[in-house]
């Protein structure tokens, strides 16, 4: 469609005209305007499977290499006494993911653009450019973790990762969104690898079991080391990219809110696949290296590969590694896409994977010279430097993420935004919720950073006086609210009687016609108070991860 023939209206909302048109899925298509009902199972499965993407790979490309190391160095030196951390998070990616799902399809603009316009230059250019550190840096670990699966494999160190360089950029620079959405979706089906090597090392199940649901911490184990590992598992299960990822991904992807219920089964898919492949990577590396001189030594996923290599032979360990390559490929491929989707976003380039490298230049720009940097940083930098980089990277996007998730928050009680798609009171609470105990786990890292000596009694406490804590200032607020007859104060109000009506053609206006946000003193003044916080929780954070590093 070119430009001219869009309305100078609809062109102020939609960044991209290549983002108007055909659902053009790796799977199927819906065509524009198509406004039928799904009456049958197989009418809405042909939907679904048009749909199906989006959540899939968001979710499948967050078990990249990073996932990788912090999911195998769990199993490996604590055994599976943290799995009950995979099992609270699950409520935590879904709400996070669907808040995304729901503000690319109503407001057709990525997540980048609207923290721009509701909140200043001054937050969106924190935003990106701590997305664009943070994802620079994860899509080293990703080519570090091709280089180990490389190294195990015997093939060549240098052709290879420069093959697979060519590869990721080549996937997402073919001009077709079908294409890449294909390519993406045979990466996501090979990650299954995963499930033979879970049943050729055959970990104790009842144990599996008993510690998924069984919280705890493991015993005679350094709390600060412990504390330093649950947040790496945080930050690598809901990492801050996924939310820039997925929103603009559904907009490049054409979806409209009359198919948000699909693409909220295609992440429900995505989660319980991502489920898997962590459960098993802990379970099995738990078991692999139960009473053997490598239980609590963790080094590389390339040492987890020769482990299982000795208790299950050498093809469960090619598996796992073919599986590490698979997810290091598709890990680079999406943290690339949402740095480059969110660096055009603000700067008002051209940005699809329906237009080919010429026709968005600065787009493809990004995406291939992020990609090109961190394979040369992986070809000629030191390994003991690049395996320090890969535990922090982790564990920065863990303390980094509630900043993120506070953006999220605000836009989607933004009812200029989001209308009649806004939150409801029971979704704020939670992912308030969320949000503080984000920041209790950082508070926690810390003092234990600190305080190296705390004990597990101290860190109860802390928790305790932090919900305690929580909890009084939530009803301090709610009552003044109610005092004042602030009608934030019940959640914000949607007439549910008109809803079913409006939703499905429900569009945000263009972007000029938006009211001004409502960001009050008291709300400016908690997001400065928590960006000074995390500045100097990331610093800590550095500190500990180097004491880490040189056993200290």
């Amino acid at each position: 469609m070119p430009d001219t023939a869009i309305d100078k209206h609809v062109r102020s909302a939609v960044l991209d005209t290549a983002h108007l048109g055909d659902i053009e899925g790796g799977l199927g298509t819906i065509y524009q305007g198509d406004t039928r009902r799904r009456r049958t199972w197989r009418a809405r499965l042909t939907t679904l499977l048009a749909i199906v993407g989006p959540g899939l790979i968001v979710m499948i490309g967050d078990n990249d290499a990073g996932a990788f190391g912090t999911y195998t160095q769990a199993g490996q030196d604590y055994g599976t006494a943290l799995l009950w951390t995979l099992l609270l998070l699950i409520p935590v990616l879904y709400v996070n993911q669907e808040m995304v799902l729901r503000l690319g399809a109503v407001t057709r603009l990525g997540h980048a653009r609207l923290i721009l316009e509701r909140f200043g230059r001054f937050w969106g250019a924190f935003s990106v450019i701590d997305l664009f550190i943070l994802n620079g840096l994860t899509i080293v670990t990703e080519f570090i973790g091709i280089n180990l699966a490389l190294g195990y494999l015997g093939a060549p160190r240098i052709w290879g990762i420069v093959v697979a360089a060519g590869v990721v950029i080549g996937g997402a620079s073919t001009g077709s969104f079908r294409r890449f959405e294909r390519f993406s979706l045979a990466l996501c089906f090979f990650s299954l690898l995963l499930v033979p090597v879970f049943v050729a090392v055959h970990p104790p199940l009842a144990d599996v079991a008993r510690d998924l649901v069984l919280p705890h911490l493991p015993a005679d184990a350094k709390l600060s080391d412990v504390m330093l590992l649950i947040i790496a598992i945080v930050g690598t299960t809901v990492a801050p990219w996924q939310l820039f990822f997925q929103q603009s991904y559904i907009v490049d992807k054409r979806i409209t809110p009359r198919f948000i219920a699909y693409g909220k089964a295609d992440l429900v898919i995505g989660i319980g696949a991502v489920m898997v492949g962590a459960v098993a990577m802990m379970a099995f590396a738990a078991a692999a290296f139960h009473a053997t001189d490598g239980f609590g030594r963790f080094t590389d996923a390339a040492a987890v590969a020769k482990g299982l290599e000795a208790v299950a032979g050498r093809s469960t360990g090619v598996m796992f590694a073919l599986a590490l390559l698979d997810a290091s490929i598709i890990g680079a491929s999406a943290v690339s896409l949402a740095t480059a989707y969110a660096i055009a976003d603000v700067l008002a380039l051209r940005h699809s994977l329906h237009r080919n490298a010429t026709d968005a230049r600065g787009f493809y720009a990004v995406y291939a010279g992020l990609i090109a940097v961190a394979a040369t940083l992986v070809l000629f930098g030191s390994d003991s430097l690049l395996g320090l980089l890969t535990n922090a990277v982790q564990t920065l996007a863990g303390v980094l993420l509630p900043s993120a998730v506070v953006f999220l928050l605000l836009l989607c009680n933004d009812k200029a935004v989001l209308g009649p798609w806004v939150n409801g009171r029971w979704l704020n609470l939670f992912t308030g919720a969320v949000i503080w105990g984000l920041v209790m786990l950082s508070i926690i890292l810390t003092a234990a950073t600190v305080f190296p000596d705390m004990t597990g009694e101290t860190i109860l406490a802390v928790l305790g006086g932090g919900t305690a804590l929580g909890i009084a200032g939530f009803a301090f607020v709610t009552v003044l609210r109610r005092k004042r007859g602030d009608p934030a104060a019940d959640g914000v109000p949607v007439d549910t009687s008109q809803a079913p009506a409006i939703r499905a053609t429900w569009r945000m206006p263009p972007l000029h016609a938006l009211p001004p946000p409502n960001l009050s003193l008291a709300k400016r003044v908690w997001m400065g108070v928590l960006r000074v916080y995390l500045v100097a929780a990331v610093i800590l954070v550095a500190v500990k991860v180097v004491q880490v590093a040189v056993g200290q």
